[in-house]
């Protein structure tokens, strides 16, 4: 068996708002989805009984996502946003030119944004794996999951500060 242990930089806000989620889905959340089946269970037959499918379904999606921060928040590693010194890195906000068109986009984990606009490229994605360890000015191209040849060029690297 092998084991994962991808490091996912968080700032300490991203850290503490799924620490807070995953407490409430593993609390609260799990006794509204029980009551929910029991509920939907009490209305008979289960082959037919939409509402109790729904309910499984929705419980399911909840463990995944219990799963998955459980996951996240044993790997983080926590701290402030990396001060930008000109080098695509984890945690810092690029804007590049993206086959012709200019793009602003978050390196790293989706959870770091939290409830911003930016886009997020992870670092294993196809164009995060290219530019990481760029700097300002720097071109390259890399190879997107449908075989075309995308050319990026780094025209700014920004410390993230949640926005």
């Amino acid at each position: 068996m092998t084991t994962d242990t991808t490091v996912t930089w968080l700032t300490q806000e991203a850290f503490d708002r799924l620490t807070t989620e995953l407490g409430t889905l593993s609390t609260t959340g799990r006794e509204e989805i029980t009551k929910k089946i029991e509920s939907a269970r009490e209305e008979g037959d289960l082959k037919e009984n939409s509402g109790y499918h729904a309910a499984k379904d929705e419980q399911g999606k909840m463990e995944a996502r219990i799963r998955t921060l459980t996951q996240l928040l044993r790997t983080a590693e926590v701290g402030d946003a990396p001060e930008s010194h000109g080098v695509v890195q984890p945690g810092t906000v690029i804007t590049a030119t993206i086959a012709g068109d200019e793009s602003r986009f978050l390196i790293g984990s989706r959870e770091i944004a939290g409830n911003s606009d930016l886009d997020v490229y992870s670092e294993q994605s196809p164009l995060g794996a290219a530019i990481i360890g760029l700097v300002v000015g720097a071109t390259t191209s890399y190879t997107a999951p449908n075989g075309r040849e995308i050319t990026v060029v780094i025209s700014n690297v920004e410390t993230f500060t949640g926005s």
